[in-house]
């Protein structure tokens, strides 16, 4: 996928990066903290910007992305 430069982060996104930042290899979550799956639109823009990265294939629900923050997107939750 082709990352976009210069994109703003959402409210959305930068708390589900941020979730990230203390989890072990950055792995990104796949419930929000109220237990609703994460916006497939929301992790799917994080990988066109290059935020995340797709870490494993899921075998239980190979529909679900199991990611995990790149070092841009670390940067971005970090902020």
């Amino acid at each position: 996928m082709k990352k976009r430069k210069n994109a703003k982060v959402t409210d959305q996104q930068l708390r589900w990066l941020q979730r990230g930042l203390d989890q072990a290899g950055g792995k990104l979550p796949l419930f929000d903290d109220k237990g609703r799956k994460v916006s497939d639109k929301t992790v799917k823009s994080c990988i066109q910007h290059g935020w995340a990265e797709p870490w494993f294939a899921n075998p239980l629900k190979p529909d679900w992305l199991v990611c995990k923050l790149t070092d841009s997107g670390r940067g971005i939750a970090g902020q």
